[in-house]
């Protein structure tokens, strides 16, 4: 059985995606004395960042650049949450025929997370 996923992604700059996953996404931020890498938290969303400077950065990677698909609830709550705080949505929230409302961001990394609920009955 699967418990606690967790995200492992490479950053160009630790510093610049710490604030970004902080200050925009919300979440608190831990491994603080851990060079090269940071632990992103928020609720049961684990996000391990590891810093590397000479990857290709994440939105060249086009369709590869998903990495999450995190299922959540009170989705308009989080949208409008996400708004506020200036994120780059690539999909607006929507029904989908496959039973869930949902909303894409990419990240200042470019990253692309999905955020899904199951749509109300």
């Amino acid at each position: 059985m699967l418990t606690e996923p967790r995200y492992v992604i490479a950053v160009q700059d630790l510093e610049r995606s710490t604030a970004y996953y902080r200050d925009v996404l919300g979440f608190t931020v831990e491994w603080e004395e851990v060079p090269g890498w940071r632990l992103f938290v928020r609720d049961a969303c684990v996000i391990m960042a590891g810093e590397c400077t000479d990857t290709p950065p994440a939105a060249s990677l086009g369709d590869h650049s998903y990495f999450a698909y995190l299922q959540v609830e009170q989705i308009e709550v989080l949208h409008h949450e996400l708004s506020a705080r200036g994120v780059a949505f690539i999909k607006a929230l929507r029904d989908e025929p496959w039973g869930m409302r949902e909303f894409g961001i990419r990240t200042v990394d470019g990253h692309r997370m999905m955020f899904g609920e199951p749509c109300a009955e």
